[in-house]
């Protein structure tokens, strides 16, 4: 199933996307939120679903996208989870996985306006698949357990500024990743029985030229052991996001020049959708 939210913001509505239809949700939660994640939403919703009781959202096609889960408690994030990213970083691949946290109000829709930060000479692109949690998730058992906690997979869009999250940082990351509006997310929460997230590809493009290209199966650290491992020293709130690291072909490598206003950025996860987001500055 695929779970959106449509409206202007702070004004979104709930809503399935049966195919290419738009059905409204609003009968059923009045948000894609933790609450409607941990209370039984997604079952709730297929059941209406069958039931033919949900009505069709009318000019659905012509809204604005918002993020597809309503802010998080937390967004964790791991850092260098694909070898050849670790690479272009002049990092050796982690023998543990690295974690840093982005501000929850960084999270935005996948097409609206990204704005460079004031001073900001190195803003990074990064495509990243995202995890959202289920359920309270603490403790597990083992990486088995992982998946019955999550609710589904999206998009995301783990945008960096290079110079404040590595030379500036103080040794944390999270002064360059938390800017307004560095959490493009969506555009649809993928139940996990529609996509394999063991092998998606993903890819970027920066005005029209590529720059990632790569899939899922090349994770250091799998979706599993990620919510296992993270399970052991924190613990997960449904609708909390988890970003799972992006593979090689940012500005960061020094391949290819930092984003400035006026550039355009499309990234896309086989099965999860696109987003496009336009610069401007700050």
């Amino acid at each position: 199933m695929k779970f959106l939210r449509l409206g202007e913001l702070g004004q979104e509505r709930p809503v399935l996307l049966d195919g290419g239809t738009y059905l409204d949700l609003s009968a059923i939660t009045a948000d894609i939120d933790g609450g409607f994640l941990a209370g039984g939403g997604v079952d709730r919703a297929r059941a209406a679903l069958d039931a033919g009781e949900l009505p069709v959202l009318p000019d659905a096609a012509e809204l604005r996208i918002g993020a597809p889960i309503a802010r998080p408690s937390a967004v964790v994030c791991v850092g260098m989870n694909y070898a050849a990213h670790a690479a272009e970083s002049g990092s050796a691949p982690p023998e543990v996985p690295i974690i840093f946290l982005k501000t929850p109000n960084t999270v935005v829709g996948p097409n609206d306006v990204a704005r460079i930060p004031r001073g900001s000479t190195k803003t990074d692109w990064e495509v990243e698949l995202g995890v959202v949690i289920g359920q309270h998730t603490s403790y597990l058992d083992s990486p088995a357990d992982s998946l019955a906690h999550i609710a589904g997979f999206v998009v995301a869009n783990d945008l960096s500024e290079r110079e404040w999250q590595l030379e500036i940082s103080g040794g944390q990351w999270s002064k360059g990743k938390s800017a307004p509006g560095f959490s493009p997310v969506g555009p649809w929460l993928v139940t996990p029985d529609e996509v394999d997230h063991t092998n998606l590809r993903l890819r970027s493009f920066v005005n029209g030229e590529p720059r990632q290209d790569s899939s899922t199966a090349d994770l250091i650290f799998s979706v599993e052991q990620i919510v296992y491992q993270l399970s052991q020293y924190l613990a997960f709130e449904p609708g909390d996001l988890i970003l799972t690291g992006t593979p090689q072909g940012v500005a960061l490598s020094g391949r290819f020049p930092y984003l400035k206003a006026g550039d355009v950025i499309d990234i896309e996860i086989e099965g999860l959708g696109n987003q496009r987001q336009g610069f401007i500055d700050a």
